[in-house]
């Protein structure tokens, strides 16, 4: 490993990480979590459009944790429990995680999150929203939790083959193609992301285009191959000459950062193999030269925008190490790097409690454990290298 980590240190740290997850019961705060607060609800004044955005930022900004003082609860995030389960499969196949029930048990709480009023399986995020465009409610399902808790349905089918796993994630995959606002242009075709929206995000569009690839993988149904391709040669349609992607197509979205450039990359690589085309392979080379040029220092820092260091964000440099990994085959310096960044977070953004912080700015650190936004992220990543790191 180059000296960069050693195996002893990357279990040493998963193990960590494991048992503060499992204390918590997998369940926690969020960066976005302040609308949960029960005395901000009971303020009249503050419930419109401004004074939800402000206290949104106050509680993701503030480096002190105020969630307690501000009643907000610990709870289970769909997602995060999604990136659990996927986390702990990859480990019970590198020899680290003991027992399948251990490795199902975030899945089956994530299963009993689902929108109860949906017909299909589908997921939202565990607290209101209030962005500069619209207002979401707590549960209302979207494109990424839903596409993440899929993903998490067909790793458990495919290492465990148990059918019920693969119908609810062709369930998952109608509510992308019944569930949704589909824009269709000449070039193809972008998912919203949510039923109450028509925004055109282009992570959540191939996201949801590499999901229905591998359930098209998985069952033979052309439906998932044509809206795959289609939502794929809009995405790639509108990538940049650079090789960058700005996060989506509205007027306030033309920014370019880290992991969703990652989710963009990962996302076609999955589909080009489920599929099986080599039709994207040039936005792909493009979009990782532009990656790798852009988003890292030579300490091995992963930056969350293209053009600044800080902040040093926990999630950017899980996805960081995520992309570099799936990647390892395509530049012999992927793994290199990936190690390198993994270095730099445990020795930067671990606590002596063995979970990770949320931010390091120029001036401090934000040492908040978010749960999904964190450790989830952290264990994924983690947990990847271990996959090709730790013999089968």
């Amino acid at each position: 490993m180059n000296g960069l980590v050693s195996q002893e240190l990357l279990k040493d740290a998963i193990s960590a990480l494991l048992r503060y997850c499992q204390k918590e019961n997998w369940a926690g705060y969020d960066p976005y979590d302040g609308l949960n607060s029960r005395v901000f609800s009971s303020i009249p004044f503050f419930q419109n459009k401004l004074g939800k955005l402000a206290f949104i930022q106050l509680m993701k900004r503030s480096p002190v944790n105020l969630r307690p003082l501000m009643l907000v609860s610990k709870s289970h995030n769909p997602k995060g429990l999604a990136l659990f389960a996927s986390s702990l499969m990859k480990l019970h196949d590198a020899g680290l995680v003991e027992s399948k029930d251990a490795a199902l048990s975030p899945l089956e709480m994530m299963m009993q999150l689902k929108d109860p009023k949906n017909p299909y399986y589908s997921w939202g995020y565990n607290f209101d929203w209030q962005s500069r465009l619209m207002f979401t409610p707590s549960g209302v399902p979207n494109i990424i939790c839903t596409t993440f808790s899929g993903n998490a349905l067909l790793d458990a089918y495919e290492k465990y083959g148990e059918l019920r796993y693969l119908e609810m994630a062709g369930s998952a995959g109608r509510f992308l193609l019944e569930g949704l606002n589909i824009s269709r242009e000449r070039e193809g075709l972008c998912f919203s992301y949510t039923p109450l929206d028509r925004g055109r995000v282009h992570n959540a569009n191939l996201l949801g285009a590499a999901y229905l690839a591998r359930l098209y993988r998985l069952t033979g149904e052309k439906t998932y191959l044509q809206h795959a391709l289609s939502a794929a040669l809009y995405s790639v349609g509108r990538q940049n000459p650079d090789g960058s992607w700005y996060y989506g197509e509205g007027k306030t979205q033309r920014w370019v950062d880290n992991f969703h450039t990652g989710y963009n990359l990962i996302a076609l690589k999955n589909l080009s193999r489920d599929i099986e085309t080599d039709e994207f392979q040039k936005n792909i080379s493009m979009g990782l030269e532009y990656y790798k040029r852009n988003f890292f220092t030579d300490e091995g820092i992963a930056k969350y925008y293209n053009n600044e260091i800080y902040p040093i964000d926990i999630h950017s440099i899980s996805q960081s190490i995520v992309t570099l990994v799936e990647f390892r085959d395509h530049c012999e310096d992927n793994m290199t790097l990936a190690l390198l960044i993994c270095r730099w977070a445990l020795e930067n953004m671990r606590s002596p409690e063995g979970f990770f912080y949320y931010q390091k700015t120029r001036y401090l650190k934000n040492k908040i454990p978010y749960m999904r936004w964190s450790q989830g992220w952290m264990l994924y990543g983690l947990a990847t290298l271990a996959s090709v790191i730790f013999p089968k």
